[in-house]
């Protein structure tokens, strides 16, 4: 017994790890809409962090463009079917543009007796959103991404990023993803350059600060 118990915690973790490192922004949430468990995918939509987000009602973070669609959702699962769900949505994104999207609910549960949670998806639709690689000269960050840049120009690791902004390294790795695609950097010496260069971080400042209010 204890065996098999020490399995599915390993197993447990396993699938943790890899839900941490879904590009797509991926939650569990329970059969109310409240979330359980994001990714940073998710938070960073949100231009928060996974913990942030727990309890979170997720059609307040993402408004339905239509209320008709979440009432048969909710009558279906007041009813206890199993069948995938789509909702179409619309949020403000950290940068204070508005995307438009779709929420994809999948009813899960160990039996089918259990009340399921949702494991719910995003999909940002590709012709509304602004597109990541080529922003404005200056474009904002979000606080976490600012945040993270101070620490790197001071010399952080990831594992030190991580435990500042309580993040996982994982996440920490997600945002500098983000911030070297939307840059066009190669590496995280580049991606300080360019923060002093577009004016995210102060010049002349020891320790590294952030500008203006993204701190």
């Amino acid at each position: 017994m204890d065996l098999a118990r020490q399995e599915a915690v390993t197993w447990r973790n396993r699938a943790l790890l890899l839900f941490d490192r879904i590009a797509m922004p991926v939650a569990v949430c329970d059969v109310y809409g409240a979330v359980l468990l994001a990714n940073p995918a998710m938070a960073a939509e949100c231009g928060t962090t996974p913990g942030r987000l727990r309890g979170r009602d997720v059609l307040e973070l993402f408004s339905p463009r239509e209320a008709t669609q979440v009432e048969r959702i909710a009558q279906a699962l007041r009813l206890r079917h199993r069948s995938r769900y789509q909702v179409s949505v619309r949020w403000r994104a950290p940068a204070g543009v508005e995307r438009y999207g779709e929420l994809t609910a999948d009813p899960v549960s160990d039996t089918v007796e259990d009340t399921p949670a949702l494991l719910v998806m995003l999909r940002v639709d590709a012709e509304r959103a602004p597109s990541p690689a080529a922003p404005a000269p200056g474009a904002p960050v979000t606080p976490m991404e600012a945040r993270i840049l101070a620490l790197l120009a001071a010399g952080a690791t990831t594992a030190r990023a991580a435990r500042e902004t309580a993040l996982t390294t994982d996440g920490v790795t997600y945002h500098l993803r983000r911030l070297s695609s939307r840059w066009g950097a190669s590496n995280r010496t580049e991606l300080v350059a360019r923060a002093y260069a577009l004016g995210v971080l102060t010049p002349g400042v020891w320790p590294p600060d952030v500008r203006g209010d993204e701190a």
